[in-house]
C-alpha cells in the first residue's frame, strides 16, 4: 500500500505494510494535519483511535509507525531525545506500519507547525 505525504513544497512516498494498523489508516486516506517534531521524528494526529499491534520501542531511521497513544502518526528519521546512540526511540510504544526511503534533509527541514496531507498513491 503506496502513500504519499505532501508538506509545503515537499512530497515524498512510503509503502506501509499488511497489518490491520497500517489498513485501518490507509483506508481513512486522505488525512490533512499539522505536524509537531521531536528530535528527529515528525509526528501528526490522524485522527484515529487504534489499539496497540505488535508494540515495540525498537525504531529504525525510516519507519513510519502509528502511535496508540497519541493517535498519530511517526516518522523517524534520525535520534529522538530518548535515544542511546544514533538509533531513534519513540517516547512510547509504537505500531510499526510502513518506511519510507525519504531523504533525511527533507524531514529534517519539515518543521512543527507544517500542514501535511497523507494520501494513498497509485
Amino acid at each position: 500500500m503506496r502513500i504519499k505525504f505532501k508538506a509545503d513544497e515537499r512530497e515524498f512516498t512510503g509503502e506501509l505494510n499488511n497489518s490491520k494498523t497500517a489498513k485501518a489508516i490507509y483506508n481513512k486516506l486522505p488525512v490533512e494535519a499539522v505536524v509537531d517534531t521531536w528530535g528527529d521524528e515528525i509526528y501528526f494526529d490522524i485522527g484515529l483511535k487504534l489499539l496497540k499491534e505488535n508494540p515495540t520501542v525498537k525504531v529504525k531511521v525510516g519507519d513510519i509507525a502509528y502511535w496508540p497513544q497519541g493517535s498519530s502518526m511517526c516518522i523517524f528519521f534520525g535520534r529522538t531525545p530518548i535515544s542511546k546512540g544514533d538509533t531513534p526511540r519513540p517516547a512510547s510504544e509504537v505500531n510499526l506500519i510502513g518506511r519510507t526511503d525519504c531523504p533525511r534533509e527533507i524531514l529534517k527541514n519539515i518543521k512543527s507547525g507544517t500542514k501535511i496531507t497523507i494520501e494513498q498513491a497509485v
